[in-house]
């Protein structure tokens, strides 16, 4: 073949892209950090099976003007590719010579997710994937499946941290495996001969960065500089990819250093400990049924400080989902933690509780059930006076001088430590979190805090961090010149 003959490369991976594009999973999220080449490989990953007349693929983003980039990316990517690919402004479709049609598609709010009702895509790409919420993304796993004979069925996201959907996102593809490794989940199915049918699901997660990008690098060597130069929050997500740091996060105090568990200075995460008996203890409780229940015991040290030493969470594992039991069945619950638990067993404990549990206007109200119950659950309604209680959650977590915070939890209490520093600040009521989130152990927490009100304390230095990476970026680069 002579030179002018040979097929023209379009698009060549690099190497990071190459690992996402090659994973087998049926599910894998790429990206975490800015620049390396997300949105590229997306689009990329979408041509995989255009030579397949049935073969159908839907791209999105939360809202359609959002999209203009990655249709932009198109143009040139598709038509040089397949230049007798035609892309229909109107539908946002491409359509291939083969017949296989690539759509663009969005979901700005949930209840939009019907407009795939009663569709199939063999792909599914995701493109800034935190945008979304669970609901969004786990009602599309079910509009992935075959077209036709001979596809492969399998979706694909990326994302920057930040956002509404931060949280479940960082539950599902962050925290539990290393990056690059499988996370293998077990369904039961029920047959319909009644028996049940163990299956397997994998997901995985590939990170990148600016670094992984080095044709970016060359063709804008300021866009390191700029990526440093971002307030610290943004500076951890976008130029290192960090899930524990990110724009739009609420308690930027938050910090969880096993180090300092048992010093329990400059974290807000330390080792359980025997509670004194003469402490108060404090159950703070925020109902749910369809969305999970909360429940967090306190104790309040001489000084003042509070303590979570135990929480009860009512959810079925899946983000933000309740376990749909009734008030009694909870109060039970309730009891049954406190008798079974050397710390609580025999305490006087206070119970503070939303307020909403109080409302008799449909009839008995929760606390009256909870309270007549054979559990004889009794509660004070809490203080739902929304930024004042926020504003305590600020003041409990700044450090003291000595490197003391006036909250601090036990680190047995794992959605506690897992929700709280995800939450968000709600675009459009900019001083307070969004509600859309999995926000009921905050709330719960809020009502014991209002009890315990305290004044500003006194300013602080934040507690010292790790080597910054891109100083060992720098001088890598200086000791191999």
């Amino acid at each position: 073949m002579s030179r002018t003959e040979r097929a023209v490369i379009v698009w060549k991976p690099q190497p990071r892209q190459l690992e996402f594009m090659r994973r087998p999973e049926p599910e894998a999220l790429y990206g975490g950090a800015a620049g390396g080449g997300k949105s590229d490989a997306l689009l990329i990953e979408a041509l995989r099976q255009v030579h397949i007349p049935h073969y159908r693929a839907l791209i999105l983003r939360k809202t359609y003007p959002q999209l203009s980039d990655l249709v932009d990316k198109s143009q040139m990517y598709y038509r040089r590719a397949f230049p007798e690919a035609q892309y229909n402004a109107t539908s946002h479709v491409w359509v291939f010579p083969s017949g296989a049609k690539i759509w663009f598609g969005s979901m700005q709010y949930t209840k939009d997710r019907t407009n795939y009702q009663g569709k199939a895509y063999d792909f599914i790409g995701f493109d800034e994937l935190t945008h979304f919420e669970w609901d969004e993304y786990s009602y599309m796993m079910s509009r992935n499946r075959p077209t036709g004979p001979g596809t492969r069925v399998y979706m694909r996201a990326t994302t920057n941290p930040g956002g509404i959907g931060h949280g479940w996102v960082k539950a599902r593809f962050i925290t539990p495996a290393p990056p690059g490794t499988p996370i293998v989940e077990t369904v039961t199915v029920r047959l319909p001969d009644g028996t049940d049918q163990q299956m397997e699901r994998a997901r995985v997660f590939i990170p990148s960065s600016v670094f992984d990008n080095p044709a970016l690098l060359a063709n804008d060597p300021g866009y390191l500089a700029s990526l440093a130069s971002l307030p610290e929050a943004e500076k951890q997500a976008l130029l290192y990819g960090s899930w524990d740091s990110f724009s739009g996060q609420v308690f930027t105090e938050w910090r969880n250093d096993p180090a300092h568990y048992q010093d329990q200075r400059w974290t807000h995460v330390i080792a359980p400990f025997a509670i004194p008996k003469h402490w108060p203890i404090w159950r703070g409780y925020d109902f749910g049924f369809s969305k999970p229940f909360s429940v967090g015991w306190y104790a309040v040290d001489e000084e003042g400080r509070l303590y979570r030493i135990k929480e009860l969470y009512g959810c079925t594992g899946r983000p933000n989902e309740g376990l749909r039991i009734d008030p009694v069945e909870q109060a039970k619950r309730i009891r049954e933690a406190e008798q079974n638990d050397p710390l609580l067993r025999g305490r006087v404990i206070h119970g503070v509780a939303d307020p909403a549990i109080f409302d008799e206007s449909r009839g008995e109200s929760i606390a009256a059930m909870m309270e007549r119950s054979p559990h004889f659950l009794r509660w004070q309604p809490g203080d739902h006076t929304r930024l004042a209680g926020k504003m305590q959650f600020h003041y409990r977590l700044r450090f003291a001088p000595d490197g003391r915070p006036m909250l601090q939890v036990f680190s047995s209490c794992k959605h506690f430590i897992r929700t709280l520093p995800n939450l968000v600040y709600d675009e459009s009521n900019v001083e307070d979190i969004d509600t859309r989130q999995e926000d009921h152990i905050y709330d719960e927490c809020r009502y014991v805090l209002m009890e315990h009100p305290i004044s500003p304390p006194e300013a602080s230095a934040a507690p010292p961090r790790p080597d910054d990476p891109l100083e060992l970026h720098r001088q890598a680069r200086f000791y191999r010149i």
